[in-house]
């Protein structure tokens, strides 16, 4: 039997998750899934909703909303006002959001 590796105190998102996105209007969603079933009580801990919103503060996120998705050991953020008007309407390269999952990943969490 392996032992379970423990986390260190300051890491790179994208090393114990992946992520997927999308827009919803205006807005956009981010799902971020542990790689291992002992990483999600990590993120449920460390990756807040306070957290991504000052992440993404620079795109003009409004209030950042978690939920959890415990049987996917997965969170999902949703992202208010942070495609600017939406893909019909938004003048962003990625008026669709399907870059914030990666963007997401390269978020440094620390304990």
């Amino acid at each position: 039997m392996n032992p379970v590796k423990k986390i260190p105190s300051a890491i790179r998102l994208g090393q114990i998750a992946f992520a997927r996105s999308g827009d919803k209007g205006s807005g956009a969603n981010v799902a971020v899934f542990a790689r291992a079933p002992e990483k999600y009580e990590f993120l449920r801990k460390y990756l807040t909703a306070a957290r991504v919103q000052r992440y993404f503060k620079p795109l003009g996120v409004g209030a950042v909303q978690r939920y959890e998705v415990t049987n996917l050991h997965a969170l999902n953020f949703v992202l208010p006002n942070i495609l600017a008007g939406g893909g019909s309407r938004s003048l962003r390269i990625d008026a669709q959001g399907k870059t914030l999952g990666q963007a997401i990943l390269e978020m440094k969490l620390k304990r």
